[in-house]
């Protein structure tokens, strides 16, 4: 039974995101929103995707939390890690202990473990032969992703891959870069909203993120429009 309802729990993810796919669609709640689904769908304790912008260096768009977003910062400030060789291997990268990985990656390990990340699967998200970012999870406990629940993660990293690159958008290559582009430029937005927030009401920058996307959404306002006007001070939220 517990079985059965989790299935139909993915089922629906899945309908989900493909109805977020219409016109004008927020890139960055859209994988906002597949990251939490796999956090909570697939026994993960956290989940991010990080993104090459068109010079390939990679940023983190969406995480579940700030811990997870710091772990895949530190990757990309060392230059090594699971997600980061992910990225440049374009094969899924899994960790099943990161105990084990201190001499390999050691400022990833030391990072992993202060925030209670035990073991990493990395996906990367690939569009023909290119490679435009990676699908990130992260768990609290030791070992690797069931043979479903990798299956699964491969599937939700094809949507996160469709969502970026819309074919009806996204015909021509320089119009995918500047999709790739809008998608880190605006994440980039979403943290200095996230920085007002947390001062201003004194709370932590995951109680911030929720607050924003919770207004964008309750006044049907797109995530970035809405970070931009926190950050000019036109928002109070």
């Amino acid at each position: 039974m517990v079985a059965e309802t989790r299935e139909r729990r993915l089922v629906e993810t899945f309908v989900t995101l493909a109805d977020t796919l219409v016109a004008d669609y927020d890139v960055v709640d859209l994988l906002q929103t597949l990251v939490e689904a796999c956090a909570d769908l697939l026994e993960s304790a956290e989940a991010g995707i990080m993104l090459a912008a068109p010079n390939g260096e990679l940023a983190v768009v969406a995480s579940t939390s700030e811990g997870g977003r710091l772990v895949e910062i530190m990757q990309l400030s060392s230059g090594n890690g699971p997600c980061v060789a992910s990225f440049l291997s374009g094969q899924v990268v899994e960790v099943p202990d990161v105990a084990l990985e201190t001499e390999r990656w050691p400022e990833f390990a030391s990072e992993a473990l202060s925030q209670g990340f035990r073991s990493v699967h990395a996906i990367p998200l690939t569009l023909r032969n290119e490679v435009i970012g990676t699908l990130n999870l992260f768990r609290s406990e030791l070992g690797g992703l069931g043979e479903i629940d990798a299956v699964a993660a491969r599937g939700l990293a094809d949507v996160a891959t469709i969502g970026i690159l819309h074919e009806r958008t996204l015909r021509e290559n320089q119009t995918a870069k500047e999709q790739l582009q809008h998608a880190l430029d605006s994440r980039v937005v979403i943290e200095q909203a996230k920085g007002v927030i947390a001062q201003t009401h004194g709370v932590d920058m995951d109680s911030a993120f929720k607050s924003l996307r919770d207004y964008s959404r309750s006044n049907n306002l797109n995530l970035r429009d809405v970070a931009q006007q926190v950050v000019a001070r036109k928002v109070l939220i």
